[in-house]
């Protein structure tokens, strides 16, 4: 047996330190040349190839963790399970990432190795990077994380017309100069109680363009007198060539831009600590692990809301209660009251007329996961073996958890432990903010309601289970659904008009007198089920009457058969630009 402080165990452990380091590194590689692609799918309207390149971006951090792994065990052999041989190899790790400028990211990754070979309950300090601050700048890089463009003596188009230029080098823009104008027009009708356009007087931006789907991103803020005030100009590649679509002037437009209910950017991102923060100060109310998520970051984004719980739990005596809502058939669903994460635990077994199997709702979760969620569906976050004080649970979210999740979760002396759960952000459920909300408020959530569900449409996602208790209402008043345990894609499933009866024991049996496939779906039946109030039902039909008929349905199936990418926009049509006539 080999003593630990022998010269071959601290080469040892050097080496096998350098098995993670060097898949850690080839990830980071991996992620920027699938990120690089982004800009030559733009320009060349490779709409189906970008949306490939964020999928394949997805499978990367997997493929390099898996990787690590058997390259430990290989090395370790017999030791690879032996914990003081990981406390080594984390000491070794550590000034081996020290000086990079993703470390935050490395040290993730290292945990994410050591979970896999030890399926750690809860955190073990010892064997994992916990409590991480890089509010620092990294070590020195060749580029910057942003860069300034002052107004001078120029035009506000004129300072426009140099960021399209500076920042989007290589597009071909269609109506340069009309564009600048039409955008200088926009800040200045914002900022007309401050001073107008001439209070502007530089422009600081990300150095970086953000792609996703069809749409290329120019992020930053405007500075002046005023003090600072968010910019995004979202460009579109048309036929014609490139032009500057909307205009996004205030912190919620751009908190919307990089909210958790849409897919993840592709961005080269050679400093995330650094354009997180820059991209904070813009978004105040945007968490820094949601803005690590949007930015593709998802496994550290994953760490930081990790850790933002553990601090909440250290600020409080909250206990974990059922969320609001109506109880799922196939999730027990739990909170803090002062948090804004829901905890999903799948039951062990569902009440009908539910038939998926465990297995089918994980794969709907994952179809999420690597699908456009057109900003319509809420990203969960999967977490594995977690462990919290069973004080810390009331005794009626306890007995639900022991009774109907007994498989996923079970109580240890004075800890109660998780083997999987999803984290969501926290929405007010949209039955119940139908019931609280005024008649004014309540009209706009069940027509964004509407809008919702064709969204989801747009991007080859049927719901499943329409019903209001399944979608949510965001902080910003915005219609997202959540529920995915009968999500399907469009092109599955068999949308019918219902069979007109032909005999009146037909019309009024409880059973359907036509025959009803498993995929089947009879849009016109979807109102009856909402339980609206003529009022609101009213406002529905009239502002989404198609939804509910079978024509609607079977059009998009036909598009999304075809290889169509359908526009969704992430902004609202008031701040978009309007198109010069041709």
């Amino acid at each position: 047996m080999r003593g630990n402080c022998t010269p071959w165990h601290h080469e040892a452990v050097g080496s096998e330190a350098e098995v993670v380091r060097h898949q850690f590194a080839w990830y980071r590689s991996a992620v920027r040349t699938v990120t690089l692609r982004a800009q030559a799918r733009f320009l060349d309207r490779d709409w189906a190839g970008i949306q490939a390149d964020a999928t394949e971006r997805l499978d990367l951090y997997r493929r390099a963790a898996e990787r690590a792994v058997a390259g430990m065990r290989t090395s370790l052999g017999d030791r690879v399970h032996e914990r003081e041989a990981w406390v080594g190899l984390k000491r070794a790790y550590a000034p081996l990432v020290a000086g990079r400028d993703d470390r935050e990211l490395a040290e993730t990754f290292f945990n994410s190795v050591t979970r896999r070979v030890f399926t750690t309950v809860g955190v073990d300090p010892s064997i994992e990077f916990v409590d991480s601050d890089f509010d620092q700048p990294s070590g020195p890089s060749a580029r910057p994380v942003t860069e300034t463009y002052t107004r001078g003596g120029h035009s506000l188009a004129a300072l426009v017309r140099t960021l399209l230029l500076e920042l989007g080098p290589r597009f071909p823009y269609a109506t340069l100069d009309h564009d600048a104008r039409l955008v200088a027009g926009r800040v200045e009708a914002a900022l007309a109680g401050s001073g107008g356009g001439e209070a502007v007087r530089s422009a600081e931006m990300a150095a970086c363009v953000f792609y996703r789907n069809k749409g290329a991103y120019l992020v930053g803020r405007l500075q002046g007198a005023f003090g600072t005030r968010p910019l995004a100009l979202a460009l579109l590649h048309g036929a014609q060539g490139v032009h500057v679509d909307a205009a996004l002037l205030s912190e919620d437009a751009l908190s919307l831009l990089f909210s958790y209910t849409r897919s993840y950017f592709l961005v080269d991102a050679e400093r995330p600590a650094e354009l997180v923060a820059f991209l904070g100060a813009l978004m105040p109310s945007r968490k820094r692990a949601e803005l690590y998520i949007a930015l593709g970051f998802n496994k550290h984004g994953k760490t930081e809301l990790f850790r933002d719980l553990l601090r909440h739990l250290r600020g409080c005596d909250e206990q974990f209660v059922r969320a609001p809502g109506q109880p799922g058939m196939v999730m027990a669903v739990f909170t803090l009251p002062g948090g804004d994460q829901v905890f999903k635990i799948i039951r062990d077994r569902f009440a009908e007329p539910k038939t998926a199997t465990r297995e089918e709702v994980r794969a709907r979760y994952d179809l999420v996961f690597r699908h456009d969620r057109a900003g319509r569906l809420i990203d969960a976050q999967e977490f594995e073996h977690l462990a919290f004080p069973r004080a810390r649970f009331t005794p009626e979210v306890l007995d639900e958890l022991l009774e109907s999740c007994a498989a996923t979760v079970s109580a240890r002396g004075d800890e109660v432990v998780i083997r999987h759960l999803y984290a969501e952000r926290r929405l007010t459920p949209l039955d119940l903010y139908l019931r609280q909300a005024d008649p004014a408020h309540a009209r706009e959530a069940v027509v964004d309601f509407g809008q919702a569900v064709r969204d989801l449409a747009a991007c080859n996602v049927f719901p499943g289970d329409i019903l209001l208790k399944n979608f949510g209402v965001t902080r910003q008043r915005r219609v997202v659904f959540y529920d995915y345990d009968e999500l399907a894609l469009l092109t599955e499933c068999v949308f019918r008009d219902l069979p007109e009866p032909t005999r009146d024991e037909e019309e009024t049996g409880a059973e359907p007198w036509f025959y009803v496939g498993p995929r089947d779906v009879f849009p016109e039946e979807f109102v009856r089920f909402l339980g609206l109030t003529p009022e609101l039902r009213g406002a529905l039909l009239e502002a989404h009457g198609e939804v509910f008929r079978a024509r609607f349905w079977q059009d998009l199936q036909a598009r999304h058969r075809a290889g169509e990418v359908v526009d969704i926009f992430p902004y609202s049509a008031e701040q978009r630009l309007a198109r010069p006539r041709r």
